[in-house]
């Protein structure tokens, strides 16, 4: 057996692939969400040069949706569940560090690269899912 093959068979039996792979899903949800509120905006709301403009809105949008799917079904039997508000600011803490690299790279790409307004979707859908999956397995909902 390999060492990538036991690294995978180890994450299934702990538990991490499964919710890997509905972390994924539920951020597959929450950045069509995102990109359904971001490019109007973008498009016909938002002065040329400002996209970095419509992230904070697209944003709120999709972490409303993403905290109920995240807590009852990417981490679905991992960790606790408090009922005094504490997860849900950990939850806004970290998807805050996901808005502030989002805007980072829309500024980065769009606003000072003049790539097209798609552009930043790129990492928003590989770099910070990553990151916020992490530290949302272990500080949100560990």
């Amino acid at each position: 057996m390999t060492a990538i093959q036991r690294r995978f068979s180890a994450m299934r039996q702990s538990g991490v692939l499964g919710q890997l792979i509905r972390f994924g899903i539920v951020g597959g949800i929450s950045t069509l969400v995102y990109a359904l509120v971001y490019l109007p905006l973008v498009t016909w709301v938002m002065p040329e040069g400002w996209a970095v403009g419509a992230v904070p809105f697209a944003f709120a949008v999709a972490v409303a949706v993403g905290f109920p799917l995240h807590s009852m079904w990417s981490f679905k039997g991992h960790g606790t569940r408090k009922r005094d508000g504490s997860q849900q600011m950990k939850f806004i803490v970290v998807q805050g560090s996901g808005l502030v690299m989002n805007m980072g790279f829309t500024w980065l790409l769009v606003d000072l690269g003049g790539l097209a307004d798609w552009a930043p979707l790129v990492p928003a859908v590989t770099v910070i899912p990553l990151v916020t999956f992490l530290i949302n397995r272990h500080w949100v909902f560990g």
